[in-house]
């Protein structure tokens, strides 16, 4: 067993209320994110992050480092350096996610939406078919280059449109001169769950 596999090993999750919680971990290991399948943990002393996924969701960490394998070279996405039965390691981005932004009111430019659409369209060129594009899976580095993290599903057969809605949103609304740029965290969670439920007018988005 390598390092790696020790410090993934190392992580033990506990579930309460429908939530998954980290119960414990090796010391060396913080915390810096989570999401449906995963949480995400900065490796000491590096520009690295060990993504480690819980059950029943270890699988996806072999798919998502075979998809990180197909865009190599391509710079909006994290380099992979490793992967293991339930966790990979890819690099770790000073930034914010969309999300972000908009509830801090950081400033989110035509060229930023222009580049996410390159960077799909990139991922396309090499064969994949990306999908479940959202707020929290696109980011903005320190630097004011576009990442995107989160491509596990990146190879489902089904016609994903988050990305196209979300970009329709950015240029019907947002870009209007007069539009809020900083906008509370629990609306847009409003938002994303009547999304969900497919209960949005489809009219607001034409």
């Amino acid at each position: 067993m390598n390092s790696l596999d020790k410090l993934a090993s190392s992580v033990k999750f506990q579930k309460k209320n429908d939530r998954m919680y980290v119960k414990s971990k090796d010391e060396t290991l913080s915390i810096i994110g989570s999401g449906r399948s995963a949480f995400v943990f900065r490796l000491q002393s590096t520009n690295q992050v060990i993504k480690v996924f819980y059950p029943p969701f270890e699988h996806l960490a072999t798919k998502e480092a075979e998809i990180y394998k197909e865009l190599k070279g391509i710079s909006y996405y994290p380099n992979l350096y490793a992967s293991g039965p339930n966790y990979i390691v890819i690099d770790f981005i000073e930034g914010h996610t969309l999300f972000e932004c908009l509830t801090i009111g950081i400033p989110i430019t035509k060229k930023h939406v222009e580049e996410i659409d390159h960077a799909l369209y990139l991922a396309k060129e090499s064969g994949l078919n990306p999908s479940d594009i959202h707020l929290h899976n696109l980011l903005i580095s320190n630097n004011g280059e576009v990442k995107i993290i989160d491509v596990a599903r990146f190879r489902q057969q089904k016609d994903c449109t988050q990305w196209k809605d979300l970009k329709k949103a950015f240029y019907k609304y947002y870009f209007l001169t007069y539009f809020p740029k900083k906008i509370p965290e629990f609306i847009l969670n409003l938002i994303s769950a009547i999304y969900k439920k497919k209960l949005f007018p489809k009219f607001l988005l034409r």
